[in-house]
């Protein structure tokens, strides 16, 4: 039988990543790993996807953190009911932009339907055309993510499991890179969105 482990008080959290260092780490881990199951209220409630509840999940912990580090977390509610706020809040958020995201998908008149009014032979170069259009500019996006982002989304792209890139990155576990890789499709996607 595998005994469970038991989590370390709040406390011992807030203070190991304020100390910072190599300790910081492993107390910014424990965080997100005594409060995941938050991940599957985001789905119940807020009907989310799981991906999407846990993007909303990892946001409001690294939010959490930035405040530790910054003193703007005071203490004058539990570590639980602060993380739960905010996580709660980003899941408000997905969900209002998911909504707005199938509206703005159904009102749109589809290009396809354009492009088969072209001869065919018209059709295909504006096809090659197009996508070579979309290959430089995933190239731009990436770029502009970061180098870890980029590298993670290239090597999955390329079929790696998360287990392999958690090796060959550094990362503690699968599960980190998981939340680490769609934060960085969901920067991605608010790229494309935004058209910088």
């Amino acid at each position: 039988m595998k005994l469970l482990q038991k989590s370390p008080p709040d406390p011992n959290i807030i203070q190991g990543i304020r100390a910072g260092g190599t300790a910081r780490r492993l107390h910014e881990n424990q965080l997100y790993g005594k409060y995941a199951y938050l991940i599957g209220e985001g789905t119940r409630k807020h009907r989310l996807s799981e991906d999407d509840s846990s993007i909303a999940y990892s946001d409001a912990v690294l939010t959490v953190i930035e405040h530790i580090c910054a003193d703007r977390f005071e203490g004058r509610s539990e570590l639980k009911t602060y993380l739960f706020q905010i996580f709660n809040n980003k899941c408000v958020d997905l969900a209002r932009r998911n909504t707005t995201k199938k509206a703005q998908i159904h009102q749109a008149d589809g290009l396809s339907d354009y492009l088969n009014l072209l001869p065919d032979d018209t059709r295909t170069a504006v096809q090659q055309l197009m996508h070579q259009q979309d290959a430089q500019l995933l190239g731009q996006r990436l770029q502009e993510l970061g180098e870890k982002c980029r590298q993670m989304l290239l090597a999955w792209g390329e079929g790696y499991k998360d287990e392999d890139i958690a090796q060959q990155m550094s990362y503690q576990s699968a599960a980190v890179v998981k939340t680490s890789r769609l934060r960085c499709l969901q920067r991605l996607r608010e790229l494309y969105l935004n058209g910088r």
